[in-house]
């Protein structure tokens, strides 16, 4: 066995390496076509090609749950459809989340997509960490299965018993406020920017964020938030990491993908 065969079929968290290389070789493919492809140029989505998209996301979501089945068996095939819907179910709040942050911060529709465009990188990079400590916790104790268990439990409850009406406060939200007051933030939005340069309180050209990078934060901040939830109930399911960490992506993907048709609702519907 040469060098480069001992590596793609090394065990990488109970599954081979050349599994997670194929995965995010999917991934990466389907965002640079994204990118690159479809939204070379910044315009506002509308509902039309944002279901298009998200039905797309859906079906390459679902094609690789009968790839899984394939490479790793009926049982994980079902764990990570079973998975894949938990996480839809789950993340459904914060396609609305992410409506309120981009109207509170006045983002106009044609930037929306490079925002989320990153975040999904981001979420990618901390679903991976989240899922990996996870993993590490299960494997060293057996017990923290029983805490995740009681994580879908008070999720549940908290589904069944949340009102309609409750909506994060942002204007007073502290982590916004603490981000304005230690962090140089334009006032106003300069293109698709994230970074620009101006003149601090002293004259010297610095280094400021604009508000389309705020958002991206409070956006990954959000996806963590939800993480929380979402993470523990899967691995409830199952223990298997990549099936966790496939079934993750894959779903927000899906979910990013349709916020479009919910903001392109909303931009025609005053009072939807």
């Amino acid at each position: 066995m040469t060098a480069l065969e001992a590596f793609l079929f090394a065990d990488l968290l109970g599954t081979a390496t050349w599994l997670w290389l194929s995965f995010f070789a999917v991934v990466f493919a389907l965002l640079a076509f994204d990118l690159g492809v479809l939204h070379r140029d910044n315009h506002a989505i509308g509902v039309r090609e944002s279901l298009l998209l998200s039905a797309g996301y859906i079906t390459m979501g679902l094609l690789f749950a009968v790839w899984v089945y394939f490479k790793k068996g009926g049982d994980a095939s079902m764990d990570y459809l079973t998975a894949f819907l938990i996480e839809k179910s789950l993340s459904m709040d914060n396609v609305f989340v992410m409506a309120l942050i981009f109207s509170f911060l006045a983002i106009p529709r044609q930037y929306q997509h490079r925002v989320l465009f990153w975040g999904i990188l981001g979420a990618i990079v901390l679903r991976a960490i989240m899922i990996g400590l996870g993993a590490a916790l299960i494997s060293r104790f057996d017990w923290i299965l029983y805490m995740f268990g009681a994580f879908l439990v008070l999720t549940g409850l908290k589904m069944l018993f949340s009102r309609v009406d409750d909506e994060p406060d942002l204007a007073n939200n502290r982590f916004i406020r603490w981000l304005r007051n230690h962090l140089q933030i334009t006032d106003r939005l300069h293109g698709q920017s994230f970074f620009v340069r101006q003149p601090d309180a002293n004259g010297r050209h610095v280094l400021w964020l604009t508000p389309l990078f705020l958002a991206l934060i409070l956006i990954e901040c959000a996806d963590l938030v939800f993480a929380v939830d979402s993470v523990p109930a899967i691995f409830a399911i199952t223990q298997d990491p990549f099936i966790v960490y496939t079934s993750n992506i894959f779903a927000i993907l899906g979910l990013r993908a349709l916020y479009f048709a919910l903001a392109a609702m909303i931009h025609r519907f005053a009072y939807l």
